[in-house]
């Protein structure tokens, strides 16, 4: 009960849990624990396993183990925890339609399907939209953009782009063109881009050379 008050205030990610304990057995315990805290099962009787992997435990570690197992289990964990945050991060990511750009002291609104390409300069970048033949500029790194957008729709492709990929017209060796600019993909950003060609072209690529 102590330590059921305790997660209460302090956060537990994941929890060595007994399951033979006075008052209240670890599978008792485990249903009463906050979604956000996982569990990985340490007994001395393996007739616990089934029930618990029924808890959804990650693990389930029969006593007495070694420092190898231990680790073994720690390691399953993290990997789990790791797809998990990757997974939310992708899903946060895709719903994004637009983004909040703040230019001459106003912040506006950005739909991202009407964006073209993103372009460096220095300190600077230059927003290109369709329809709209005056970029728009906002002070941001590339960098910093280049983490909020959804990684299926926008790609860099050279130190000072971000193109949008659906509006993508032609690839003609090394440059993509959009709306009639041309932008060099560089040496460092060609293996990724090409990937992304493969994976849409009827015919394999080989290179863009």
């Amino acid at each position: 009960m102590e330590a059921m008050e305790f997660i209460k205030t302090e956060p537990v990610d994941l929890l060595f849990l007994d399951i033979q304990m006075p008052d209240l057995t670890g599978i008792e315990f485990s249903k009463m624990l906050p979604k956000e805290t996982r569990v990985i099962f340490t007994t001395a009787f393996d007739h616990y396993a089934i029930d618990g992997f029924k808890v959804e435990a990650l693990d389930y570690l029969l006593k007495p183990f070694d420092y190898a197992e231990f680790l073994t289990a720690s390691n399953k964990a993290r990997t789990w925890f790791e797809m998990v945050k990757e997974k939310k991060e992708t899903v946060t990511s895709e719903q994004k339609e637009f983004l909040f750009i703040k230019s001459e002291y106003k912040q506006l609104r950005i739909k991202l399907a009407d964006v073209l390409y993103f372009e460096g300069l220095k300190d600077y970048i230059k927003i290109w939209l369709k329809d709209n033949p005056k970029p728009i500029l906002t002070l941001m790194s590339l960098k910093s953009l280049e983490e909020e957008l959804p990684q299926t729709a926008f790609m860099r492709v050279h130190r000072f782009f971000i193109v949008s990929l659906k509006n993508i017209e032609v690839i003609e060796r090394s440059q993509i063109i959009i709306n009639k600019q041309r932008i060099t993909v560089s040496e460092q950003y060609k293996p990724k881009f090409l990937e992304f060609v493969n994976s849409n072209s009827l015919d394999e690529v080989k290179n863009i050379e």
